[in-house]
């Protein structure tokens, strides 16, 4: 990757303030919190390979997007407060602490977050992460809140839209606290998308706000653009994060077709944080990030907010900087499916949003017994009292948790199998099959596929396929493109290769009309995908799935929808060591999608993406190994409803395949394996 690519914006005068008396509630707000973070990117080598941004202050302009005059005026005057005089302007605001210094910090940490948002809509880098202390996403127009003086992502959103025109923003919050503050600014407010998730425990967990529920959706001409996924259970896992951005977040984010993405980057969600409780360990954010890259042109800021374990907390910010960076994401780990808690939220949400968002336009209602989201048990008050009555809170268990594996890219990051007259597309090396064709191979090839065939060159290119496919399992290549005479057969040898070799899992993702011979066994060594508008009979095996579409491909809206809650979800699951993408030469498919497929797609198998293509497709040459080196796919523009009849396709689809695969799940099962968290 580029060095260019990615911004880091951090300053060591931002950990220059602390707390300066006794408040348990505030203790865990440490100048460490920024040290750790910024000293685990400089050790791993990411620090040298982002462009470094200089911090700036905010202005008083910046800061009045957003904050009334009365507020700022009033926390311009803490640098000169005597202690007493701090301890008692602290007192006006809740969960939240004044220092000296803390006001030039606060105008550092939204600044630093211009810059960012400067460095990427003029070009300057893709994308970037600003390391910023006081937090903001929970501080209001005129009060501090939650260890936040000045809301950086609200103002840096409006920003955005002042100064660079941008039309509309989509703020995602993965910090562990509801950022109130974000949804008050922006709640009626069309052009700002406010996404959330949060611990909430039916509104035990602070700020214990009644909005801060599934049914709070924004007001007025802002109604729909308030997403609030609360999580009433502790030790939500990866599998919990990962279905909220399959059957919500990303269906509604296509759909809305951002300029720019912010994130509220709070790591207090991770393992280990006192604050959050949760299981998802901290890769699980290259995901998060790598699934968001490919909105917006890939234009993502992504500013700290929480976190509070000094051991999570870095790991979790070098896999969001790695993955910013275009590193590989590593394998998914621990994808077992939602519990039934998250799928109660779940269900909650896409109920809530479905008369704003075509893509949830066919979400299931919620059932005239209200579920559990919404009930209000006496035992609550129980818990109240038993606090009150100063009983011993229960003990939060020490979590353990692997350290993230380490991601080293291969050196060679795209190889291509072209034939001679097309010339090797820019950062590609040529693979020659010729060269790299094993014997044994070409010999096993002609005795059990290809007896029928003389044509030596067919066999030569197939055997160098396999030989490419074995590379990229063993690291030395990341993914590859080859144009091929005859896609079908190609697809079948490396089928073929799958089923011998003992570590292989490789997902086949086939879009075009040609029908695919049925070469799937049920030993779970490959998963095909096809994508298509010709009709096949009954779902029979799950690792034989056919999204039959009424348009086949052609159609931008049910084609983005059956990728993201459909193929998305299976192949998470699924976790393959390798992808196989094939592209019919009828797939229909427009270029922007393409690239968005692939995109997407490379969150799998360690970005280990083998595309074949038809020979008569040189034209796609130059886009497709450009998705496959990261380069930012361009957005499909605004999608419509997708056609009622590929709706049902995919429903019926979905509840059928879902018995074997938990990540398509969207409610709660009445009886099921219950909630283990």
């Amino acid at each position: 990757m580029m060095k260019t690519d990615t911004a880091l914006i951090y300053d060591e005068e931002m950990t220059k303030y602390k707390l300066l008396w006794i408040d348990p509630a505030c203790k865990i707000e440490v100048p460490e919190r920024l040290t750790v973070s910024h000293e685990a990117l400089v050790k791993n080598g990411l620090a040298d390979r982002c462009v470094s941004v200089p911090v700036r202050e905010a202005t008083d302009a910046d800061i009045l997007l957003v904050h009334s005059e009365e507020y700022l005026e009033a926390v311009k005057k803490t640098p000169n407060m005597t202690l007493e005089d701090l301890k008692e302007f602290t007192m006006q605001y809740g969960d939240v602490y004044f220092h000296p210094n803390i006001y030039h910090c606060a105008k550092l940490a939204a600044g630093a977050s211009l810059q960012l948002v400067d460095s990427v809509m003029t070009g300057k880098v893709r994308n970037g992460m600003a390391l910023v202390r006081p937090p903001g996403h929970h501080s209001m127009r005129s009060a501090a809140n939650g260890f936040c003086v000045f809301n950086n992502v609200a103002i840096a959103a409006r920003y955005a839209k002042q100064k660079h025109g941008a039309e509309r923003v989509l703020i995602v919050d993965w910090d562990i606290h509801h950022g109130q503050g974000v949804q008050y600014c922006f709640e009626d407010d069309p052009s700002v998308l406010y996404f959330s998730w949060h611990r909430y425990e039916h509104q035990k967990f602070w700020p214990q706000l009644r909005e801060s529920d599934y049914d709070s959706v924004g007001k007025e001409k802002g109604a729909g653009f308030n997403i609030n996924v609360p999580w009433n259970k502790v030790g939500m896992k990866n599998s919990d994060y990962l279905s909220i951005f399959f059957h919500v977040l990303l269906p509604v984010a296509y759909e809305f077709c951002p300029d720019l993405v912010l994130v509220c980057a709070g790591f207090d969600s991770a393992i280990g944080d006192p604050e959050g409780e949760m299981c998802a360990t901290p890769d699980i954010f290259a995901h998060l990030t790598h699934l968001l890259m490919k909105l917006a042109g890939g234009k993502l800021c992504a500013v700290l907010e929480g976190g509070y374990n000094l051991t999570s907390l870095p790991q979790s910010v070098c896999q969001t900087v790695q993955t910013l960076l275009g590193d590989p994401a590593p394998r998914p780990t621990n994808l077992d499916g939602p519990c039934e808690s998250a799928l109660e939220s779940l269900h909650c949400v896409r109920s809530a949003h479905r008369r704003y968002w075509s893509c949830l336009r066919h979400a299931a209602v919620l059932p005239s017994s209200e579920i559990s989201t919404k009930r209000i048990k006496l035992a609550e008050k129980e818990d109240e009292e038993k606090t009150e009555n100063g009983e011993e809170e229960k003990q939060v268990e020490e979590k353990v948790w692997p350290e993230p594996p380490k991601r080293t890219p291969p050196q060679i990051h795209t190889a291509v199998v072209l034939p001679d007259d097309v010339t090797c597309p820019d950062r590609c090396k040529r693979f020659r099959s010729d060269e790299e064709s094993n014997p044994e191979t070409v010999n096993k090839l002609r005795e059990n596929l290809l007896k029928s065939t003389d044509d030596s060159s067919d066999l030569t290119v197939l055997s160098g396929l396999i030989t490419l496919a074995q590379k990229m399992e063993q690291n030395e290549i990341c993914n590859g493109l080859a144009l091929v005479r005859d896609v079908s057969m190609a697809m079948m040898c490396l089928i073929q290769h799958a089923v011998t070799s003992p570590s292989s899992r490789v997902l086949v993702v086939c879009v075009g009309e040609t029908v695919v011979p049925s070469l799937v066994t049920d030993d779970g060594k490959t998963l095909l995908v096809q994508f298509t508008s010709k009709s096949k009979e009954e779902q029979t095996s799950k690792y034989n799935v056919t999204v039959c579409l009424k348009k086949g491909c052609s159609d931008l809206s049910g084609f983005t929808q059956a990728v993201l809650s459909l193929l998305l979800p299976l192949g998470y699951e699924y976790d393959p060591s390798l992808v196989v993408l094939v592209r019919m030469a009828d797939s229909g498919l427009c270029d922007s999608m393409w690239q968005q497929l692939i995109g997407l797609l490379q969150g799998l198998a360690q970005g280990r993406t083998l595309v074949l293509m038809q020979d008569t497709e040189k034209a796609c040459v130059g886009v497709t190994a450009s998705s496959l080196h990261g380069d930012a796919a361009p957005s499909v523009g605004k999608l419509h409803a997708p056609l009622p009849e590929d709706v049902e396709v995919m429903e019926r689809l979905r509840n059928t395949l879902q018995v074997d695969w938990k990540l398509l799940q969207t409610t709660a099962p009445e009886t099921g394996r219950g909630d283990e968290h």
